[in-house]
């Protein structure tokens, strides 16, 4: 008897386990594994996106560095992580304190780490190349690491946060997705089976409006505000001189903080995370599209990761010599081939080549100075009142 389970849980490697003692039976081992199987899925992404750029938008690219540091805390490695900024305001010659993005006032949390792996940043970050990485139309050049590499088994989680109206988001203040682009992109996602169940959240102004046009399955959908209402932000500090974050994301960081890898926390419990009375604004959510209950959906089935465990009754033994395969070296001897480079440029030639003489230019200020000179001559030869005969 052998079972595979697929278990939320932030390890690192498989585990093998084996079961020794002749009371546990097969039916108890899949009563209990079933709760495993009930999302169907193996693997978990999450695609992090903020629109906006220049520096009173720091609150964006704060909300967004608050949900990456969530879901690698709760096990989702950077090689499943799509992380997109506009702008890096870690870097700008604003910031009181450089290399650091906080989401807290008094600069308690500083999201930006050292560990953050940046997939687009800067005017990478265009509504084509969001809409590639969902449909995995990317030049054969593009790395693995800007690639979305999911498939019908994934549990994606998709983040979005900016400036946003009735019907879409900005990027960079110069382009726009529509909600019609985005369910057509979910759409292709759905037929090219790149995702098992998707989560999407944003946070911007009328952003219940993004998913209305949503008609692919296992689509679960959240909004910081409903149409006609705004998505304000939160914690102004006086050093930085501009808002820390949201008040959505800030709130639903503060929910996340408490979950760990094994938590039982369901969807119903994500939903009420910032009611109107936090918020100002009316959040709102969208389940008809997913197949599942949400209260039997966990937040880990999105936000956390999952690991491979094989559960045998059967004892390996590993104690086994080890048996030399045809072929291998004997006694440590090793074939190796021998290699050598190609020059690819005349090293010698660069090397013993006249340097080339660089043409003659005025050092600076040297105009500036001769202009100034000519004038205080005529001054002293005719006077101001000439001056109009130059000019």
């Amino acid at each position: 008897f052998k079972l595979s389970l697929y278990i939320n849980h932030n390890i690192t490697t498989y585990a093998l386990i084996s079961f020794r003692n002749s009371f546990i039976s097969p039916r108890f081992v899949q009563n209990s594994a079933g709760q495993f199987f009930s999302s169907g899925h193996t693997n978990n992404w999450a695609v992090l996106v903020c629109t906006s750029r220049f520096w009173f938008n720091y609150r964006h690219v704060a909300n967004t560095l608050s949900v990456y540091r969530s879901v690698k805390r709760l096990g989702i490695p950077d090689s499943h992580i799509v992380l997109m900024l506009a702008d890096d305001m870690a870097c700008n010659h604003r910031n009181p304190k450089p290399a650091t993005v906080f989401s807290h006032k008094n600069m308690e949390l500083n999201v930006y780490g050292d560990d953050v792996e940046v997939d687009y940043r800067g005017y990478e970050v265009t509504v084509e190349n969001f809409l590639r990485v969902l449909t995995g139309r990317l030049p054969p050049s593009t790395p693995r690491s800007k690639r979305l590499l999911s498939d019908d088994r994934s549990n994606i989680l998709i983040y979005l946060t900016g400036h946003g109206g009735n019907g879409f988001l900005k990027f960079q203040d110069s382009e726009e997705i529509s909600n019609v682009e985005l369910a057509d992109a979910f759409e292709q996602m759905w037929q090219k089976r790149r995702y098992n169940e998707l989560l999407f959240i944003i946070d911007t102004c009328q952003g219940a409006s993004m998913y209305e046009r949503f008609y692919s399955p296992n689509i679960m959908a959240l909004a910081s505000s409903q149409v006609g209402e705004d998505s304000l932000s939160h914690q102004p500090d006086l050093a930085i001189g501009v808002h820390l974050m949201d008040r959505y994301t800030f709130y639903l960081l503060e929910f996340l903080e408490d979950i760990h890898p094994s938590s039982k926390t369901n969807m119903n419990d994500l939903f009420k995370v910032c009611p109107r009375s936090l918020c100002v604004s009316t959040p709102g959510h969208r389940t008809d599209l997913f197949l599942r209950n949400p209260e039997s959906v966990l937040i880990t089935d999105f936000f956390g990761s999952v690991r491979k465990v094989e559960i045998t009754t059967e004892v390996l033994n590993l104690t086994h010599p080890i048996q030399r395969v045809e072929g291998s070296p004997v006694n440590g001897e090793s074939h190796r081939e021998v290699y050598s480079y190609v020059d690819q440029l005349p090293v010698s030639e660069i090397i013993h080549q006249k340097p080339k003489q660089k043409d003659w230019h005025p050092p600076d200020g040297f105009i500036l100075g001769l202009w100034t000179l000519i004038l205080l001559v005529f001054f002293k030869t005719y006077g101001i009142k000439h001056l109009k005969h130059i000019f």
